[in-house]
């Protein structure tokens, strides 16, 4: 059985400073209610969200470690391990699957040599199958983290160009 050694994170001075500064909007009973905007800044900070992390986040808010990884575990735009440079995140519900998504999941999967969940070997790529990017008129559709931008009408082709323009940045 192997045992994980945790070792205390400390945050930056900056992220500190923008998570407290988010209690400015909440009553100060009510400080869990910065929970997501402040897992938003330390995983943008960290590039995805360690234990460590979460328990940090959970000290700053005077909150129990396990409703942040209730949260976190919960919502698709957390990574609860490390990720690629470019996250690929592409819808997975009806109109999307209708559109042709589970087609274009196999053939990322292909192409790039991993599964959904998993991370290229050069670093690169994440794949991730996420529930409703609300746009289904305009399906299959693809987010790419961490800027978020949106891929839509998507085919073999278009995935190919985005791929080929994303390991070259």
């Amino acid at each position: 059985m192997e045992i994980e050694i945790k070792e205390h994170v400390r945050f930056s001075v900056a992220l500190n400073e923008k998570i407290n500064s988010l209690f400015e909007h909440y009553p100060s009973e009510h400080k869990k209610s910065a929970l997501l905007p402040a897992l938003h800044f330390a995983q943008a900070e960290y590039g995805w969200l360690s234990s460590q992390v979460m328990d940090e986040v959970a000290a700053l808010l005077n909150i129990k470690p396990i409703e942040v990884y209730e949260v976190a575990s919960f919502y698709t735009m957390f990574h609860l391990k490390p990720v690629g440079k470019h996250v690929l995140e592409i819808c997975r519900t009806g109109p999307c699957c209708l559109g042709g998504a589970e087609e274009l999941i196999t053939y990322i999967e292909t192409k790039l040599g991993i599964h959904v969940g998993e991370t290229s070997a050069d670093g690169l790529f994440t794949l991730k199958t996420v529930e409703c990017l609300a746009s289904c008129g305009s399906a299959p559709v693809l987010q790419i983290g961490p800027d978020y931008t949106y891929h839509e009408h998507l085919d073999i082709e278009k995935i190919d160009l985005l791929i080929e323009k994303l390991a070259s940045k």
